[in-house]
């Protein structure tokens, strides 16, 4: 059960965030609207949501997943692989410490927290543009004393693992359709294997990025063969509209850090 959620809201520099999105530009006005309907969908699900200042010269802050990895022990505060980013994990940490210890991720190393999944106590850990091997390595020996398993699997496809793959219960995983032919980095074996999974085609692959708060889940909203697919699960399916959001290589679990 999560009790706290911390977001921030989207700055007017919303649009010249890193994006390799062929979707337009954002709208501002319609971004903090669809905004806080997110945060009031994470209230409705029982969470206390504190919502941060736009942060200046970020315009991409209010991903607030991507600078901090928290589990029920501890916060590791990331360092972003886009330099663009470097400077919003410092700006999330005094909120952060107000809940957990703090460690951190060092050079060489880069971690997203987008590329981070946490499964019961399996830590699943995407490789991809902005999370090298190092910053995977560094995360796994953080959570390892706190008797987390680790190990890491090739995002061939989209940002971050997240976009692609997500769990809706504890031994459930609502997954893009080219995930189930990934293999773990260094071995030929399936990282997903041992999970029912819930396979999303390829043309409603962003929908993947949903996220099980509570007793419901939140999706984007307009995949109605995906809710069909959730609805099975029997908890109360949410749609949340980010279409600006995925303006920007956005979507529902990146604009909130869980506790």
């Amino acid at each position: 059960m999560y009790r706290y959620a911390i977001a921030r809201s989207p700055g007017p520099n919303l649009a010249t965030g890193i994006t390799t999105s062929e979707l337009g530009k954002p709208d501002y006005e319609t971004a903090l609207r669809q905004h806080q309907r997110y945060v009031d969908a994470l209230r409705d699900a029982g969470l206390a949501v504190a919502i941060l200042d736009p942060l200046p010269g970020h315009p991409d802050g209010h991903f607030v997943e991507d600078v901090a990895v928290v589990t029920p022990e501890i916060a590791v505060i990331t360092r972003p692989g886009a330099e663009a980013r470097r400077g919003e994990e410092g700006a999330l940490e005094p909120v952060l410490t107000q809940y957990r210890r703090i460690v951190r991720i060092s050079a060489p190393g880069t971690l997203d927290g987008g590329d981070v999944l946490i499964v019961g106590r399996q830590v699943i850990i995407g490789i991809s543009q902005r999370t090298n091997v190092e910053g995977a390595r560094q995360l796994g020996a953080i959570l390892a004393p706190f008797g987390y398993a680790w190990t890491t699997v090739s995002v061939d496809v989209g940002l971050h693992l997240k976009s692609s793959v997500n769990v809706m219960e504890e031994d459930t995983l609502l997954t893009a359709d080219w995930l189930n032919r990934a293999r773990q980095v260094g071995s030929g074996r399936p990282p997903f294997g041992g999970y029912r999974r819930i396979v999303v085609d390829d043309v409603d692959a962003y929908a993947a990025n949903s996220l099980w708060v509570n007793d419901r889940i939140l999706m984007p909203a307009g995949f109605p063969r995906v809710r069909d697919q959730l609805e099975v699960l029997g908890r109360q399916v949410v749609e949340v509209d980010v279409s600006e959001m995925r303006k920007m290589d956005g979507g529902i679990t990146c604009m909130s850090v869980r506790l």
